[in-house]
């Protein structure tokens, strides 16, 4: 097919050729965007949003939030817009995580997704159901040596990856490998800082754990913080006393720049 093609086009400009183009003879996927959002609650867990599906396929079971693509918006446009309608937020930490093309993911058609990582603070977090959404919660997320659980207190009722809708069990464990990678060499852990113009190191040490899903040593925190913020001035300490984590009252930090 492609030789013969080459043969009666090759002569052709190419605005000659995109006048007897015929996309519609080829079968085309589907692209949609999948938004994991995470943040970390007051009890410093991790968290992800997730959708009740309002409509088939799989009616009634958990998701992550996402959506078609239009044809007229970047991959970008459509992760940010779907971010939008979910939480209202903008301008917050996005990162495309992985593409996911598994010929049945959907059986609906073939569906190419593109799945995002949108770390949000707690505070800024006001969760609302898109249009194919029956409900929408936050659940606490809990990394185990084999896989996760998502449980919900509001909803009374704790998920494994098998519970989830399409493919998003996979999903979610490629974002929480990246997590757990990202957080060792990047800046990450900030993103999900309540106030960076005043937090404790406790608070962003619980940040990092709730991310490497394991306990971290105080000490050795406290002095990789100062070595990494302190040192380079990229973090100062303010008068103002913390007393929120412990009855001894520790300090607080602003991050500059």
């Amino acid at each position: 097919m492609q030789r013969t093609e080459n043969r009666t086009t090759e002569n052709m400009t190419e605005e000659e050729f995109l006048k007897q183009y015929r996309p519609e003879r080829y079968e085309k996927p589907s692209v949609t965007v999948d938004i994991l959002v995470f943040t970390v609650n007051r009890e410093q867990q991790l968290q992800l949003l997730l959708i009740q599906r309002g409509k088939h396929p799989y009616l009634g079971k958990w998701a992550i939030p996402g959506g078609f693509v239009c044809m007229k918006e970047s991959l970008e446009e459509g992760a940010a817009r779907e971010l939008l309608e979910e939480t209202g937020l903008t301008g917050i930490y996005l990162e495309q995580l992985y593409t996911f093309g598994a010929v049945e993911r959907d059986v609906r058609m073939r569906v190419i997704s593109v799945a995002y990582l949108a770390l949000v603070p707690a505070n800024r977090l006001a969760i609302r159901s898109g249009d194919d959404a029956a409900d929408a919660c936050l659940f606490t997320l809990e990394q185990k040596e084999q896989g996760f659980t998502l449980s919900s207190k509001e909803k009374n009722c704790i998920l494994t990856e098998d519970d989830l809708a399409f493919d998003h069990g996979e999903i979610i464990r490629t974002a929480l490998e990246r997590l757990k990678g990202k957080v060792k060499y990047s800046d990450i852990a900030l993103e999900l800082l309540a106030d960076k113009e005043k937090f404790s190191i406790y608070e962003l040490q619980r940040i990092y754990e709730a991310l490497a899903g394991e306990k971290l040593d105080a000490a050795n925190f406290r002095r990789s913080f100062k070595k990494k913020f302190i040192d380079t001035k990229r973090a100062v300490k303010l008068e103002e006393k913390c007393s929120a984590y412990s009855k001894k009252p520790s300090s607080y930090y602003k991050l500059l720049g």
